[in-house]
């Protein structure tokens, strides 16, 4: 009997080692079929070609700033990339059915370039999904981009730069005429004011000039964040605060030889001639100033009975078409275009955040040769101010652009003597109203 159990062993054993390579997928000639998650997972995937629309951004800063990074990250995917020049802007790409994946909005445009060509498409499932955090975002960014929107949908995600104001000064002007540069901090419209009075001069047959700035831009970023159409009303919002906000400026203008140019782009701009003390103005990446221009940066002037923040015009966002069939890629592209070290490059290269990192901030302009000699500091004394509240939904509404024109143009018949401010604003709340009623006739 010890005999037959002896050899009954190898046999046993043969048995469970069959039964366990069955168990185990095994295969014939000692080959064992890998698990289907891991071969998924390992397969190459499919190269495709991702659409990323951006007007007014050169292909040249698109590359600087994200091409490499998506190409390392997205081996698999060829960006083609469409920067909105003529003959290819958004809407005559919609006619042509050749809709990009990924869209720069912003907030102006929002409704006329993007969710009335009906290609809105809510991030917040993907928020969700991903769990990725928003409060890592200046929030003034994302709440004005959900009011904007009207609906609670989240159309994007906020991208650098957005646009700080600040006081602009020629070092040279103050040199020349004895004058104290501007308090880096803390100094007040009415200290700018006296400053800019001083500086105005005839000298030599030149005309220097105290102050200048770009209009539009001041007013729409105002200290106390009012919009120029009342959220609730079909009106001017607030007119005697408007009143408040154009005679601030306008006495400025009223300074003899400190005349105001003919448009709010051509004041804006005549700064960079030289002749020119002090500018408030967007920082901004794409103002040019001629690399002669000895100048440097204040903080923005605080106002008698605004807030102590930093006017600002917001960022642009990147947003998804709705029509996209890569939708997923796409808003993981968007999570590396704004990661921290994304944004930590551009805020070296003096590129604002939109991430309320205080490291990331500190380092703006570090790494530029314009901006690391400058007092970069100055954008960042005031948190920034809430956005301008947006019209109720349901309300009829009137493009971002068209305010602004319109609101720019009355301040500078203003400054030029055609007319008064109570008169220029009672015509601005009849120009509102036209284009309202434009707009309910569509």
């Amino acid at each position: 009997m010890v005999a037959i159990r002896a050899k009954s062993r190898p046999l046993a054993v043969f048995s469970f080692i069959l039964i366990l390579m069955s168990g185990c997928g095994g295969a014939l000639n000692g080959e064992q079929k890998p698990d289907r998650r891991e071969a998924e997972a390992e397969k190459p995937k499919e190269p495709y070609t991702m659409k990323i629309y951006a007007a007014g951004v050169a292909e040249t800063e698109f590359d600087d700033r994200f091409r490499q990074v998506l190409k390392q990250k997205f081996p698999h995917i060829t960006v083609e990339y469409f920067p909105g020049v003529k003959g290819a802007t958004l809407p005559n790409l919609v006619a042509e059915g050749n809709i990009p994946d990924l869209i720069r909005t912003d907030v102006p445009t929002l409704r006329t370039a993007y969710l009335d060509l009906s290609l809105g498409y809510d991030l917040n499932d993907f928020v969700k999904k991903y769990k990725y955090d928003l409060s890592r975002f200046t929030s003034v960014f994302i709440d004005e981009i959900v009011d904007a929107g009207r609906t609670g949908a989240l159309y994007g995600l906020p991208v650098p730069p957005y646009f700080p104001q600040a006081l602009y000064y020629n070092k040279d002007l103050f040199d020349k005429f004895g004058v104290p540069y501007p308090k880096k901090t803390g100094i007040t419209w009415d200290e700018v004011y006296d400053l800019a009075k001083k500086l105005t001069r005839v000298e030599g047959g030149a005309v220097y000039r105290g102050f200048s700035s770009h209009p539009g831009n001041t007013l729409r970023d105002n200290q106390f964040s009012l919009p120029i159409l009342d959220p609730s009303a079909d009106q001017l919002a607030e007119p005697e605060k408007w009143k408040v906000l154009f005679n601030n400026l306008l006495r400025f203008y009223e300074i003899p030889n400190n005349t105001i140019e003919s448009t709010a782009t051509l004041d804006g701009s005549a700064f960079a001639k030289g002749n020119v003390a002090m500018m408030t103005n967007q920082h901004s990446v794409y103002l040019k100033l001629p690399p002669e221009l000895n100048w440097d940066l204040a903080a923005y002037p605080t106002l008698e009975g605004a807030p102590k923040l930093m006017p600002q015009r917001g960022p642009a966002y990147w947003s998804i078409s709705n029509t996209s069939t890569h939708k997923e890629d796409a808003f993981e592209m968007i999570m590396v275009m704004l990661a921290d070290e994304v944004q930590m490059a551009d805020s070296r290269k003096g590129i604002t955040t939109t991430l309320n990192s205080p490291v990331i901030k500190s380092a703006l302009g570090k790494e530029s040769p314009v901006y690391s000699t400058k007092n970069m500091d100055a954008v960042n004394v005031y948190p920034p101010i809430p956005y301008t509240k947006k019209r109720k939904a349901g309300l009829t509404d009137v493009p971002g652009l068209t305010l602004q024109n319109l609101q720019s143009q009355t301040f500078v018949d203003v400054a030029m003597g055609k007319m008064d401010v109570n008169t220029a604003l009672r015509q601005l709340d009849e120009k509102l109203k036209a284009e309202l009623a434009k707009e309910k006739s569509k």
